[in-house]
């Protein structure tokens, strides 16, 4: 019988509101200039990215199994993303998202990929697009849920379930086929990974970053 410890019962918080602990640039050994503490949130800077201090931020620890929820909200015409499944190897992927998976995080209205299908907030991005919109407004808070455990994966935006799918399977290899990430023969196998906020040049918040091990 395997016993589940408290801790693994709990959300465990990924961000303290205070210190960028737990978190490094993609590739590097701590967190760009850019991402700035304000008031309990992260903010992405984009006027700071200059001189190289910009860039995605990531979980020092890696995931499996896990229900991650998390606070957003951007600046009007602002794209960002929250990637999972991250393989962090910057010599073989240059990017997070060449092996991670991206829930969208945008405004639909003020930034082109908004027209584009599959590319709207809370879309499991270029894959699938979800059938509701229950974002909010730009300048408010949406609160996201993603749960994955054993290729069962579940994107929540403000409550709703916008994607339900299982990942890794022939299904799944279709819709990567079907993809901009068609070529690129790792993305989406991983089975573990980490987690990242996109710096995509735009000014973004994110709080109340939480996390459980399932």
């Amino acid at each position: 019988m395997v016993q589940i410890t408290n801790a693994q019962k709990e959300f465990k918080p990924l961000f303290d509101g205070k210190t960028t602990d737990g978190w490094h640039t993609y590739g590097k050994t701590t967190v760009s200039a850019a991402w700035k503490i304000e008031e309990g949130t992260l903010h992405f800077d984009p006027t700071a990215k200059e001189n190289g201090q910009g860039g995605d931020i990531v979980t020092d620890k890696e995931y499996s199994n896990f229900h991650l929820k998390i606070d957003w909200k951007v600046a009007p015409k602002s794209n960002s993303g929250i990637i999972f499944y991250i393989h962090e190897d910057p010599k073989k992927y240059k990017n997070t998202y060449e092996t991670g998976l991206e829930m969208q995080v945008l405004d639909n209205d003020g930034h082109p990929d908004g027209k584009i299908t599959k590319h709207r907030a809370g879309n499991l991005y270029d894959l699938i697009k979800s059938d509701i919109e229950p974002v909010k407004p730009v300048g408010e808070w949406n609160t996201v849920e993603i749960i994955s455990n054993n290729g069962q994966l579940t994107l929540k935006l403000n409550e709703v379930i916008v994607v339900k799918t299982t990942l890794w399977d022939d299904n799944w290899k279709s819709l990567v086929a079907g993809s901009k990430f068609a070529a690129w023969k790792d993305f989406g196998t991983f089975k573990k990974g980490k987690i990242a906020l996109q710096d995509h040049g735009d000014a973004v918040w994110y709080r109340n970053i939480v996390i459980k091990e399932l």
